[in-house]
């Protein structure tokens, strides 16, 4: 169950071995209403101030508590919708909201209360996922390409990439023998997604339309591409603030959003290059596979096949909540979740914490 975004709550029902067998059931996405969405973005704001990741000042206790009880919420309603019974179920993974990511300082925060949601829904959680990488010192993200990994099984190439386009983008590449390098190329949605929301009445760019209008500002891009992130040997990872659009200033609405949607195309075809072999297939996952303008960006810059999720036979809109459902059980098992080639882990790391209801 994954709550990353600001979007909503997904929800994905994973039968797993945390091995080779996947079975996919059904999933579900609950939106946050407006006010909920204003609370996490107080929450984000407060979350600056941060300088220890189990404190909880102001408005973050609140944000924890009420996110919990979305949760909880939102499993109570995909049980009764799906006419499933707890019975049925073992496990919840529990990834919660991040609210700051600085794994340069050991700081990862993800707010949700685990033995909360154990105690709501009467059913194991394993939640906290990444401190156990980062206290280690690794990156805590990304965390899916083990995931990623076992999907693959089901394609005939390789290399191959997954991309995963959600506020901040990443890749994971699979090679041939299974081998994985991950990290976080750059922005993903979440520039253009301030953009829109202080420009326009939208909070986002339907169907890449604003960005389609717009030319891009080669200065503007030029200037974000020389961010001393992308100089940065991989893995390595981003907080959503990572990048502003204070570079864009006295650029046109629709200029600014073409700019930004090329800016994160750009910034996965520079990831290219921290790869050991160029993938001879891109499949997207997250919102941005959702966008036009920037999958027609995507084939652009790195002139190979670009495929949504869909193509390849998976559900972008259930992916990170069906990962969150196999690094459960991973982290249950006593599995490595992140290894040195994802997060720069000093060696392959369970993680997490596990609450019994």
């Amino acid at each position: 169950m994954s709550g990353t975004s600001l979007d909503g709550i997904d929800v994905a029902l994973l039968t797993t071995d945390g091995e080779d067998e996947v079975r996919r059931g059904p999933s579900a996405t609950y939106p946050y209403r407006p006010d909920q969405q204003a609370l996490l973005q107080d929450a984000l704001f407060a979350a600056r101030a941060l300088e220890e990741r189990d404190a909880r000042p102001g408005i973050l206790a609140e944000a924890e508590r009420e996110l919990t009880h979305w949760h909880a919420q939102a499993v109570e309603r995909f049980l009764d919708q799906k006419r499933l019974t707890v019975s049925e179920i073992d496990l919840i993974g529990f990834h919660g909201q991040t609210v700051i990511h600085r794994p340069e300082r050991g700081l990862t925060v993800q707010l949700g209360l685990g033995p909360a949601l154990a105690r709501y829904t009467g059913l194991t959680v394993v939640y906290d996922m990444r401190a156990a990488d980062v206290a280690a010192g690794g990156q805590g993200a990304p965390l899916v390409p083990v995931y990623h990994r076992a999907l693959a099984a089901g394609l005939d190439v390789r290399p191959v990439a997954f991309v995963n386009i959600g506020g901040v983008a990443n890749m994971t590449w699979i090679g041939a023998e299974g081998e994985l390098v991950a990290f976080d190329t750059g922005p993903g949605n979440a520039l253009l997604n301030d953009w829109c929301e202080r420009y326009t009445d939208t909070p986002y760019d339907r169907n890449g339309e604003l960005a389609a209008r717009g030319n891009v500002a080669s200065h503007a891009l030029a200037a974000q591409l020389k961010h001393n992130f992308f100089t940065t040997s991989a893995p390595k990872s981003l907080d959503r603030n990572t990048f502003d659009t204070s570079l864009l200033e006295g650029l046109s609405v629709e200029d600014g959003a073409a700019t930004l949607t090329r800016f994160t195309a750009e910034a996965v075809a520079a990831g290219v290059a921290l790869v050991p072999q160029a993938p001879k297939l891109y499949v997207i996952c997250g919102g941005g596979r959702l966008n036009p303008t920037l999958m027609r960006d995507l084939r652009m810059v790195l002139q190979a096949p670009v495929i949504p999720a869909e193509k390849a036979g998976f559900n972008g809109d259930s992916m990170e909540a069906e990962a969150w459902a196999y690094l459960a059980v991973r982290s249950w098992r006593g599995l490595p979740i992140t290894f040195p080639g994802t997060t720069g882990a000093p060696r392959p790391l369970s993680g997490g914490i596990v609450s019994e209801p």
